[in-house]
């Protein structure tokens, strides 16, 4: 029998969410479609392998003038269809550009000042400088709210000693699981004022003494994603590095919510990887004289990996409409990362289930897909801390103890 080409069967956006974009964000998309296609598609599996970071594209990726996609006047939907694209061709190339983007230049944008603006802004949003975002803790991730236990103390350079509006910061803590943490210039650090207990932010150079940086090895998932484990010991931070404008772990919320949001493009973007490999082999392999997208229980299987993948698109653009009312607060977010990351581990169980023996190989896409989706599935809120706040805003009773 002939076999359809795959490039000419109905795409995994079943329900045209992409047509709602503009044409000029259409025409950006595709851009970044050529771009993934030629400059990471190839190599992405070798890199994943190898445990390498590709630095030499970032200039490529800079040139496409994506950095923090609203602030240059796109919709909230054509953000997260950035994030989704990238994630489809590689996660780690996603969560690199969404730990820089949508937490370090997003910080720049939300708590920056005149001057750390004019210092920073300019070249971390076209990557001649990269950033990291340092919050969780070896010891606190869901709970590093209550729990911080990175110290930040306020002095005087000239006595060394405490002083209330002393122009030195020193820190003293740790943090893990920092992405870009191995090599980025600057690192967003979040630490607790000893003097009043309140939650301080700080634009830590990554260079400073006192500051060591570690990579976490034998990761499972996300392997090309340089995450560290980071130390800092009596490290000396300038007060004009200080985000003023942050006095509690509540004003950091807008960027948690919007880095959230971007993981759960994420977990839709595993989706379209998954359904776009799981189906061209199915169409493409032979098993007992047939192709294997001939069998009704394979049929079944992509039925329900795109219904999974459909279902978290239309969610995610409804979220986007809500973002562009102001609406989509913390439980919409919370409710969109943990429905969609569930359906996500479905989806990509199915897929590795078609590819049978293959699909636990990278060369075949799947493996790295399948394991890639389990840290979604854990980061920017676990599935039950998310379900959780969910829980609270539809009860009006808390169960996060």
């Amino acid at each position: 029998m002939t076999l359809p080409k795959t490039a000419a069967l109905p795409d995994a956006d079943f329900f045209a969410v992409e047509s709602l974009l503009n044409q000029a964000e259409r025409d950006k998309l595709a851009e970044l479609r050529e771009f993934l296609a030629a400059e990471i598609a190839p190599y992405a599996a070798d890199w994943w392998n190898k445990a390498e970071f590709p630095a030499h594209v970032l200039p490529k990726l800079a040139a496409l003038q994506l950095s923090t996609p609203a602030q240059r006047g796109y919709s909230h939907l054509f953000a997260g269809l950035v994030i989704a694209e990238m994630t489809r061709v590689d996660t780690s190339i996603a969560t690199f550009f969404l730990v820089h983007h949508d937490l370090f230049v997003e910080s720049l944008y939300a708590f920056g000042s005149a001057d750390q603006k004019r210092r920073l802004l300019d070249d971390a949003s076209n990557l001649r400088i990269t950033g990291a975002f340092a919050l969780t803790e070896p010891d606190h991730g869901s709970d590093v709210a209550g729990g911080m236990e990175t110290r930040a103390r306020r002095i005087s350079s000239t006595t060394g000693r405490p002083h209330p509006g002393g122009d030195t910061w020193v820190l003293n803590g740790a943090k893990r699981w920092i992405g870009n943490g191995t090599f980025c210039d600057y690192m967003l650090v979040w630490a607790r004022d000893e003097a009043d207990g309140a939650v301080r932010g700080f634009i830590v150079d990554a260079t400073l003494p006192g500051v060591t940086r570690t990579r976490i090895e034998n990761k499972t998932a996300l392997r090309t994603v340089q995450n560290a484990d980071i130390v800092f010991d009596d490290v000396r931070v300038a007060e004009a590095d200080r985000f003023a404008a942050i006095s509690s772990f509540e004003d950091t919320n807008e960027l948690l919510r919007g880095s959230r949001i971007m993981v759960a493009w994420q977990a839709v973007g595993q989706q379209l990887a998954a359904f776009d490999v799981a189906r061209q082999y199915a169409v493409e392999r032979h098993q007992f004289g047939r192709p294997l997208a001939q069998f009704q229980l394979i049929q079944q299987q992509l039925v329900t990996m795109l219904g999974n993948t459909v279902a978290g698109m239309d969610m995610m653009a409804g979220l986007a409409r809500l973002q562009d009312s102001g609406a989509a607060d913390m439980p919409r977010v919370a409710l969109a990362k943990s429905y969609i990351s569930a359906r996500m581990r479905e989806t990509v169980a199915l897929g590795r289930s078609i590819l049978g023996g293959n699909g636990i190989v990278t060369d075949y896409r799947m493996a790295k897909i399948f394991s890639d989706a389990e840290a979604i599935y854990t980061y920017e809120g676990s599935f039950e801390i998310n379900t959780l706040i969910v829980g609270r805003a539809v009860t009006g009773v808390s169960a996060i103890v």
